[in-house]
């Protein structure tokens, strides 16, 4: 009788638990949804630059030095971004997807509409959505409440989000039209116009495990849920579905796939550019 070769753990999976524990409790960073070869990739940056040999080194480090924590966090949580990432994205939803919201508004005696950046990081995308609210509305933007609602887990880039102010990095898709009409530029910085930071605000949020929120016209999230394991995006893309105010729009990252349940609920709205609706 065959018996069933069993997994042998050694010292460095025993470590690597013990370190994505750590994390958990000291960064309030939960590290089980997300796939462990993107993890690991993340962490083994830090192993190196730090000095560390091993995970077992690593963890006595986070314990001891709490200017690692820091670091470590901002190493997880980093995310390479600019406005407009993705034009063509951003083509469809100025002349389709806001259209069709505001379309939708335009009988209602309260004209409210609703926005959700799910994990926003530095607050590029919420501003870039802001700003095809502007241009498309102009003067009559005053007869709508628009409420766009950036949320992330990094508080550091919710504090940059907030403060609206970026480097030549951000600004490299941004039309010169809108670079003269939304920032002031100061020195080598551009700060956001007042009246755009009016329309957004931004909060943390733990999509994972924080609290449902709901009644959005639409939600992106791209280029998040690559990181998460298959069963965590089936969970979340219902969560946005149920987020979503009934014909309300989902959009996602071009290197993203609706799984599950979601797959059969969303309706395909340009399936090309991964923007659904409900």
């Amino acid at each position: 009788m065959l018996k069933t070769a069993e997994k042998h753990v050694t010292k460095e999976d025993t470590d690597f638990v013990m370190l994505k524990n750590l994390i958990k409790d000291k960064l309030g960073f939960n590290c089980e949804y997300y796939k462990d070869s993107h993890f690991k990739r993340r962490i083994d940056v830090r192993l190196r630059a730090s000095g560390s040999k091993n995970y077992g080194d690593y963890v006595r480090l986070l314990k001891e030095n709490a200017d690692e924590r820091t670091i470590l966090m901002d190493t997880l949580t980093v995310n390479v971004t600019n406005f407009f990432r993705n034009t063509e994205v951003y083509d469809i939803v100025e002349k389709e997807v806001l259209p069709a919201v505001i379309k939708s508004k335009s009988t209602s005696p309260l004209k409210s509409i609703k926005i959700w950046s799910a994990g926003c990081s530095i607050g590029v995308e919420a501003y870039s959505i802001a700003m095809l609210m502007d241009h498309i509305l102009g003067n009559t933007i005053r007869r709508y409440n628009i409420s766009i609602t950036g949320t992330d887990i990094d508080k550091a880039s919710l504090q940059q989000a907030q403060q609206g102010v970026y480097s030549d990095v951000e600004m490299k898709d941004v039309r010169p039209a809108f670079l003269e009409k939304y920032f002031v530029k100061q020195g080598n910085q551009y700060h956001i116009i007042d009246e755009l930071k009016k329309m957004t605000h931004f909060k943390p949020h733990d999509m994972i495990s924080g609290p449902k929120i709901k009644g959005f016209d639409i939600i992106f999230c791209r280029n998040v849920t690559i990181y998460f394991e298959k069963e965590l995006q089936e969970k979340l893309y219902m969560d946005f579905y149920d987020g979503l105010n009934e014909n309300g729009f989902f959009v996602m990252g071009k290197t993203e796939t609706l799984l599950g349940p979601s797959k059969d609920r969303f309706k395909p709205f340009n399936a090309k550019e991964r923007i659904y609706c409900k």
